[in-house]
């Protein structure tokens, strides 16, 4: 026989919006002057396949903090903020919502290495509905798994782009 405190825990996690936090970190092969603008919502297009936000604020790309931005998902859109883009800190936030299924909030910290640039990046997530919580989970569990892809797609351009990234 099952504990009552196991049975309300299920029944949290069933009828109850999902919460999580995940967190991966990798090296960035160039120093941060030359990283630091690679992860503005704009500059990241030079680097991650399929990514193209549409702005709103300000309507021509610029990366700033409180830029405001729109990223189709499947039949629905992500309206996407910059909350944070504060170079002295070396820290960018954005925070994206997904109508009536998830909040996300992207932290990366970003610091200098030798010749590189460690990343750390947090994506904590929020179902807005129960019904959402296995999307949330299944973005959790890509979440755990992505800084081999982040570092990847970044170093790959960053190997590419040397000659033009040269100070």
């Amino acid at each position: 026989m099952r504990a009552a405190a196991d049975t309300l825990h299920e029944w949290q996690h069933t009828c109850e919006p999902l919460h999580t936090c995940e967190e991966f970190a990798f090296t960035a092969n160039a120093p941060l002057d030359v990283t630091w603008p690679l992860f503005g919502a704009d500059k990241e297009r030079v680097w991650a396949p399929d990514w193209n936000p549409v702005f709103v604020w300000p309507k021509n790309a610029l990366d700033q903090e409180g830029m405001v931005f729109k990223v189709p998902r499947g039949d629905k859109t992500a309206v996407w903020v910059n909350t944070a883009l504060d170079r002295a800190a070396n820290r960018l936030q954005y925070v994206y919502v997904l109508a009536d299924v998830m909040v996300t909030v992207i932290t990366l910290q970003l610091a200098p290495i030798a010749q590189g640039t460690h990343v750390t990046v947090t994506y904590s997530r929020t179902a807005l509905e129960v019904a959402a919580n296995d999307l949330v989970r299944e973005m959790a569990n890509q979440d755990r798994g992505a800084g081999g892809e982040w570092a990847l797609q970044i170093n790959t351009y960053l190997l590419k782009g040397a000659v033009d990234l040269a100070p």
